[in-house]
This record gives C-alpha cells, sequence and structure tokens, in this order.
C-alpha cells in the first residue's frame, strides 16, 4: 500500500521541471512585450480622467449631521484599533481595559478627533468632525 502512495503522481506525471520548461521569449523580449502590459500600477487611479473630488463648505453642507450605523461602527472600530496600539485616552477611565468599551465611552461624550468624510454623487465631499454630529 505504502508503495503506492509514492507512485501517484495526481495525473501530471510527464511535467517538466522548472528549470527544463521553454520559455518562448529571452529577458529581452519580455520587457519590449508584445503590447500587453499585464503589470498593474496600483499606484495610478483606475480612472485617470475623472477630476478630483472638491471639498464643500461647513455652511454649504447638505446631508444630515446625524451619524449613520455605518459611521458609528466605523469610528469605533477605528478608535479602538488606535487606542490598542496605545493612542491616548480622552476621557477619565473608571477601571475600563477594553478598547472597544474605551471608544464608546469617548463616542458618548464626543470626545473622538476623526472626521467622518461623505462623499456625493457630484465629484464633491463633506467632511463632518465626530463632536459636531449626532448620535443614534
Amino acid at each position: 500500500m505504502d508503495d503506492d502512495y509514492e507512485d501517484h503522481t495526481d495525473g501530471y506525471g510527464n511535467e517538466p521541471e522548472d528549470d527544463e520548461m521553454d520559455h518562448d521569449m529571452n529577458d529581452e523580449e519580455q520587457e519590449e512585450g508584445d503590447g500587453f502590459n499585464n503589470k498593474v500600477d496600483f499606484n495610478k487611479p483606475a480612472k485617470a480622467n475623472l477630476p478630483a473630488p472638491k471639498a464643500v463648505a461647513k455652511e454649504d453642507r447638505t446631508t444630515t449631521p446625524y451619524m449613520t450605523k455605518y459611521e458609528r461602527a466605523r469610528i469605533l472600530g477605528a478608535r479602538a484599533l488606535q487606542l490598542s496600539m496605545n493612542a491616548p485616552v480622552l476621557v477619565d477611565l473608571e477601571g475600563e481595559t477594553d478598547a472597544l468599551n474605551i471608544a464608546m465611552k469617548e463616542l458618548n461624550n464626543k470626545m473622538i478627533p476623526l472626521v467622518v468624510r461623505r462623499y456625493l454623487p457630484d465629484n464633491t465631499y463633506e467632511d463632518w468632525e465626530v463632536s459636531e454630529m449626532i448620535l443614534p
């Protein structure tokens, strides 16, 4: 039975080793390429023809000041991560050791120093500080 195991090839018995494989192009031809670029540059935006979003002034904001449950979850998670990495605590601790509970306490006291950026369909965005938002 053990002999059968060593002979097992998963159907790939005639596959060449890496150094035996035929390479169609040499290094110079690979650099030049054949007109197809399979490399992706992640530093360039995907749609370079779109203009950058523009900020809306505080007095011209149109969105509601109410924090959504998604914004709340994102803010609490980001602040809890900061606290777990030894960021300064901005509220009095009353025996709290859990980063998420401390973040909730900071949010209830509107002491979290983060900004919510809401992108709008007209290629603009509004920035809301956590301290000026109405909590759910």
